[in-house]
């Protein structure tokens, strides 16, 4: 198993029945030659958590309504990348998506687009609203959930809502989501020890974790590197307990793992000691409409003022192309050039 992890990212296979999607549209690409095919799209900054590694117990200063995009201001950025540029996939993310009221609304408006429309949600509240996600429109889900120990939940979310998101995640399966992913941002010290645990809760869901190096998102400075779990010693953990090898590996952030006696599977993102940067095909649109070319991305371009001040869709792409143009080779997380991101991760999307 350890032989083919070595290949890491750069070992490829494809699995029955792949195939690539064929558009006439051209693509659009950086000056590095990455193809742009994934647009993540925040539709709030507000979040019912105060997670420990993402914001202030406080809360932060949250974004007047008038402010944030409409689903038609969305949806018209979402279909130009679509149709000039061949967009393949959308993934709604927050702050927390669910607390944006009337959400089936615009999945079901983005769904009309024809891409995979995915979102990413800490599960407080899906146990009232997986059904009608799924029913609009969305086609795949992804849960954070970074322990499974009620008080350490509490902890790190800085809420006692443990039981919600495991019904949520419940309310995701019953709904016919599959597969249902959960995410889990794993840190030294705080929940390490739970990397097998969870695991194990995903084989006797019938999930799929996807464990997440812990990332300088915080913008306040308390990232450490000594905080980060490789993702080698989390495959070597759950490897030395149920026993993997390696899954097909497509454009998406994390390396899959499959169990060998077949009971599901696992994913690990390794930002920050294997990055992907040199095949990401990822850009962002924030809540108040910034289009970021990165996760850590220092700049933005501002097409909420196009879009409100009668800009057309020509300059609305040309606004787009000019910024995935400026895109950088890299994040240089761990480096001496690393520069981090002036906002927090829910400022952002994830």
């Amino acid at each position: 198993m350890r032989e083919r992890a070595e290949h890491g990212p750069e070992w490829r296979s494809r699995p029955p029945g792949y195939r690539e999607r064929v558009t006439s549209s051209p693509p659009l690409v950086d000056s590095f030659g990455r193809v742009v095919r994934d647009l993540r799209i925040s539709v709030t900054d507000r979040c019912s958590f105060r997670c420990t590694y993402c914001m202030p117990a406080e809360g932060l200063q949250w974004l007047p309504r008038d402010q944030l995009l409409s689903f038609e201001e969305i949806t018209r950025v979402a279909r130009l990348m679509v149709e000039r540029f061949g967009l393949e996939s959308v993934r709604l993310t927050g702050g927390e998506p669910t607390v944006r009221a009337d959400l089936p609304v615009l999945v079901e408006m983005l769904a009309g687009l024809g891409v995979d429309l995915a979102m990413t949600t800490n599960g407080a509240t899906l146990g009232l609203l997986a059904d009608k996600l799924r029913r609009a429109g969305l086609g795949r889900i992804n849960i954070s959930c970074d322990s499974l120990r009620p008080e350490r939940f509490a902890e790190m979310t800085r809420r006692d809502a443990l039981g919600r998101v495991l019904d949520g995640i419940d309310a995701a399966v019953d709904a016919g989501f599959d597969p249902v992913k959960v995410n889990a941002v794993i840190i030294r010290g705080v929940n390490d020890d739970e990397v097998v645990d969870i695991a194990a809760f995903g084989r006797d869901k019938g999930v799929q974790p996807r464990f997440i190096e812990f990332m300088p998102l915080d913008a306040d400075g308390g990232w450490t590197k000594d905080q980060v779990v490789p993702a080698q010693e989390i495959v070597d953990a759950i490897d030395a307990v149920f026993p993997l090898e390696p899954a097909w590996r497509g454009p998406e952030p994390a390396a899959r793992w499959r169990y060998r006696d077949g009971a599901g599977e696992i994913g690990v993102i390794a930002s920050v000691t294997q990055p992907f940067c040199a095949s990401c095909d990822r850009v962002r649109l924030t809540a108040e409409g910034q289009f970021r070319s990165c996760l850590f991305a220092v700049r933005e371009a501002d097409l909420r003022t196009v879009l409100r001040s009668g800009g057309s869709d020509d300059d609305l792409a040309a606004a787009i192309v000019d910024e995935v143009g400026r895109k950088w080779a890299g994040h240089s997380i761990g480096k001496v050039s690393f520069v981090r991101p002036a906002r927090s991760m829910s400022q952002i999307g994830g």
